[in-house]
């Protein structure tokens, strides 16, 4: 009898063993209908992008390795995709949400995106990526949070709070595409906005943001604009730096931070001010008109004005430039896996290719537009992922238009068409972008993490590999340049797939400041790379095609 009370108990626990193994990490379902709306965020009304009725859009909240499934419902009267920002995407640039990866779901129809925050913790945020219509909102937060037995190097805060950051038009986004397509600048913005207000700053706001006296609360900022870097400060406290981008970073202190666009940081602020109304601010950097906005922070219980007197911004790239260089990622604290960050030493492995990319302005038969190295890319009406998977990119794109370093004549020659360049699966490469214009530019790799090793003044040469930071450099997404200045990242080309390395100022993105990496796995194999999703929406001249074979197993 014993015996069989045994083997049962030990059936049982295979079992349980054997279901846990089996079992998917859990899953995130959200449905969403997006539609315009007449708002006014700075005063004057105009045609806003609203999901489930809310601008900004709804919280994607979520921890380590879950799935999320967003069923989308477009409401619009053109067609939409959008882009999960700095989310890896895994093996599933089928699902990166742009124009040269995913069709677009068409007006009155509704399309479901699968994607998994493989190995991923952080701050992040989706927006629209077609037309523009980023301009009229549609933006939302994607949070990011560590599994319950992986510790974060600080303790869990009271609460925290989603400030979502940029400047703003009053124009509508279709004016402003107007404006583009006409080969015209889209000019200064109109207001900058926090969480979709700009704050009065008259007293008369309600608290955006409140705290208890003695508490700390985690405030992650993302600048989801079109042009700026923005600055955010609070009025009488600091900010101690605690994440960005995903990474865990060490934990200095500062007054003020600079969020150039496309990035996010994420910092701890205690209460510990005498009870009463503080602003938080932010405004543009590197603008000759410096605009502003202020959203009000309460003490719980408190009664007590806000001083009017707000805080000043730095002034110049000097300082962000030391900002930047005080950077530093955590090497004890674990990522998303119990591993410490720093057991991957990235400074001693061989670089395999070094792409040398300058950014530039000019125009083609009159209009504006933009260009890496000379190539200044359109998207195709076949998304690039697409026309590769189903074999027939010789009838889309040509392959590696662009060379790895920019030609003598970038200044006066520029070719319009895709740019889509090899990239061999698995390599460590360099890439340096110098910027030789007068405006701060901000550059995103989709599908990837790399590392952010040095910016400088000057131009760049083999020799400046002396001064990359090859230790403790934060790992990320986002790399910004100064005029005049260069910056080099280094990374594992590691995800396969079809992967689009942007400008993330809007107007030089749509005028041709971005290129794809194709990065295919030679065994074409589900270890590497994903299937083809059963629902995906196939356009352009792959509509009618037959699907080819699938990927073998693992």
């Amino acid at each position: 009898m014993m015996a069989a009370s045994s083997e049962a108990l030990l059936l049982s626990l295979v079992l349980a063993l054997l279901a846990l193994v089996n079992s998917e990490d859990p899953y995130w379902f959200h449905t969403w209908n997006v539609n315009y709306a007449t708002l006014s965020p700075l005063g004057v009304p105009q045609q806003v992008i609203t999901i489930n009725g809310e601008f900004p859009g709804p919280r994607i909240n979520c921890t380590s390795n879950n799935n999320i499934v967003v069923n989308i419902f477009n409401n619009l009267d053109e067609p939409l995709l959008f882009t999960w920002n700095a989310i890896q995407q895994r093996k599933n640039s089928w699902h990166e949400g742009l124009p040269g990866t995913t069709c677009p779901i068409a007006p009155g129809t509704n399309f479901t995106y699968r994607f998994q925050v493989k190995d991923q913790i952080g701050s992040y945020f989706y927006y629209p990526s077609t037309a523009l219509h980023r301009a009229a909102g549609g933006f939302g937060p994607i949070t990011v949070h560590s599994r319950e037995l992986i510790p974060v190097p600080f303790d869990w805060p009271e609460e925290e709070y989603v400030v979502l950051v940029g400047d703003w038009y009053t124009k509508g986004h279709a004016t402003l595409r107007k404006l583009l397509d006409k080969g015209r600048s889209l000019g200064r913005p109109a207001g900058v906005l926090i969480n979709g207000k700009q704050g009065k700053h008259d007293g008369t706001d309600d608290p955006m943001f409140v705290m208890k006296p003695g508490k700390v609360y985690r405030y992650r900022f993302c600048n989801v604009g079109m042009k700026n870097s923005i600055n955010v400060r609070f009025q009488g406290h600091t900010m101690k730096l605690v994440e960005v981008e995903g990474s865990h970073t060490v934990q200095n202190v500062y007054d003020s931070l600079d969020v150039h666009l496309g990035q996010c940081y994420s910092v701890l602020v205690t209460a510990n001010q005498p009870p009463k109304d503080y602003y938080l601010i932010a405004s543009t950097r590197f603008t000759k008109t410096v605009l502003t906005a202020t959203a009000l922070v309460r003490y719980s219980g408190s009664n007590t004005p806000a001083s009017e007197m707000l805080p000043e911004a730095p002034v110049g790239w000097a300082w962000s430039l030391n900002q930047f260089r005080s950077l530093r990622w955590n090497l004890t604290a674990s990522a998303a896996r119990p591993n410490p960050q720093g057991s991957y030493h990235y400074g001693k492995i061989n670089i395999t290719r070094t792409i040398k990319i300058v950014n530039s302005a000019g125009t083609v038969d009159g209009k504006l537009r933009y260009a890496i190295n000379g190539i200044s890319h359109i998207e195709p009406e076949t998304p690039l992922k697409l026309a590769e998977y189903f074999g027939i990119a010789d009838k889309v794109f040509k392959y590696d238009l662009m060379s790895d370093n920019p030609p003598d004549d970038i200044g006066n020659k520029m070719i319009i068409a895709p740019n889509v360049v090899n990239q061999t699966f698995r390599d460590f490469i360099e890439i340096i972008f110098e910027n030789h214009e007068k405006n701060v530019q901000s550059w995103h790799l989709a599908g990837y993490s790399f590392f952010a090793v040095a910016i400088e003044p000057g131009r760049w040469s083999p020799d400046k590999r002396l001064n990359y930071n090859l230790m403790d450099a934060v790992s990320r997404n986002t790399i910004h340049v100064y005029p005049g200045c260069w910056a080099a990242i280094m990374l594992t080309m590691d995800n396969a797939g079809m992967w689009n390395l942007r400008s993330m100022l809007a107007e030089r993105t749509y005028l041709g400041q971005q290129m794809y990496f194709s990065v295919l796995s030679p065994a074409k194999s589900l270890r590497d790379e994903y299937n083809i999703w059963d629902h995906q929406l196939l356009c352009g001249l792959v509509k009618d095609m037959p699907v080819p074979h699938p990927y073998a197993g693992a």
